[in-house]
C-alpha cells in the first residue's frame, strides 16, 4: 500500500478493459485515479461508462474522478490534468492506454481509419504526457506507462498491417524518446504489452473472433503487471518495454491460470513464439 497511497494516476481510455484493470490494480493499493474517457452514457456494444468505472475504483479502495473527454482534444486532456491537480494535488503517474485499431490491408484501409489511429494512438499519447510533464517533474515517484509493444522489426509484423504498426510503434518511440529526453528528470518512461490476447470489448466485437475470448486472458494480468512496474524505482524501468507475463515471471508468478485463456491462449500482435 505504501507504494501507492496518495499517488495519483491519470488514465486515458479508462472506462473498461485494460485501462480500467490498471486503474483498479492501483486503487486496490490506495491510489487516486483520474479517468479520461469518452463513454459518458451506456453503449449497446461496450460495457460500462467512465462513471461506472469510477464507482469500481472507489469500491476497490481508491479515490476516483471521471473526466468525460477525448484524448485527441488538447482542451479535454488539460481538463483531466487540471482535475488531478484540483482533487489530489498533482500527477504522479500517466497511463497512456487509449488506442484505436484497424488491421485492414493497405488498399482496403480508409484514410479516416488511418487518421483515427494516428490521432488517438500517437497524438493522444503525446498530448496527455506533455500536459502532465510539469507535474510529473514535481512528483517524488513519477512514471509514464504507455500501452505499446517492444519494437519488433520482423518482416512478418512490418507487413501484417503497416498503418496500425506505425501507430503503435509511434507510441513506443515516443516513450523511448522521452526516456532519453528526460533522463535526468526522475521520471520512469516504460511500455507494457500483453503476451496474449486480452478479453476486452475490442476482441469481443471483432468479426470472426467468436472463440478468441475463451483463449484471451483477463485484463487483470495487465493491471497486476502495471502495478509491478509502478512499484519499482523510476530509474529501474526508464526506457524499458515489458511483456506482462514475463514481468510477472520475474516476480515469481509463473502460474497464470487464474487469468484465464485456457491451455493455448492466442499470442498477441507483435509477440513472436518462443
Amino acid at each position: 500500500m505504501s507504494a501507492f497511497t496518495d499517488r495519483t494516476l491519470v488514465v486515458s481510455g479508462g472506462s473498461r478493459g485494460i485501462g480500467l484493470a490498471i486503474a483498479l490494480a492501483a486503487a486496490r493499493r490506495g491510489a487516486n485515479i483520474v479517468l479520461l474517457a469518452k463513454t459518458a452514457e451506456p453503449h449497446p456494444r461496450l460495457p460500462g461508462t467512465v462513471h461506472t468505472a469510477v464507482a469500481e475504483v472507489e469500491e476497490a479502495g481508491g479515490k476516483g474522478v471521471a473526466v468525460v473527454g477525448d484524448v485527441r482534444r488538447e482542451e479535454d486532456v488539460q481538463r483531466a490534468i487540471d482535475a488531478a491537480v484540483e482533487h489530489f494535488g498533482g500527477v504522479d503517474i500517466v497511463i497512456n492506454n487509449a488506442s484505436a485499431i484497424a488491421t485492414e490491408p493497405t488498399e482496403e484501409l480508409s484514410a479516416k481509419k488511418f487518421d483515427l489511429m494516428m490521432d488517438i494512438n500517437v497524438r493522444g499519447t503525446f498530448l496527455l504526457t506533455k500536459a502532465a510533464l510539469p507535474h510529473l517533474r514535481r512528483s517524488a515517484d513519477a512514471h509514464v506507462i504507455t500501452l505499446a509493444p517492444p519494437l519488433n522489426m520482423s518482416p512478418h509484423w512490418l507487413g501484417a498491417h503497416p498503418a496500425y504498426t506505425l501507430s503503435k510503434y509511434g507510441m513506443t518511440l515516443l516513450s523511448l524518446g522521452w526516456a532519453a529526453e528526460y533522463a535526468d528528470a526522475g521520471i520512469g518512461f516504460s511500455c507494457l504489452w500483453p503476451q496474449t490476447y486480452i478479453a476486452t470489448a475490442a476482441v469481443a466485437n471483432a468479426p470472426g473472433f467468436s472463440d478468441a475470448i475463451e483463449r484471451s486472458r483477463d485484463p487483470q494480468i495487465m493491471g497486476d503487471a502495471a502495478a509491478l512496474i509502478l512499484s519499482r524505482p523510476a530509474a529501474d524501468v526508464n526506457g524499458r518495454c515489458f511483456i506482462d507475463a514475463e514481468l510477472l515471471a520475474e516476480s515469481g508468478v509463473t502460474d497464470l491460470s487464474r487469468y484465464g485463456g485456457g491451455d493455448d491462449p492466442i499470442l498477441d500482435i507483435f509477440v513472436d513464439k518462443s
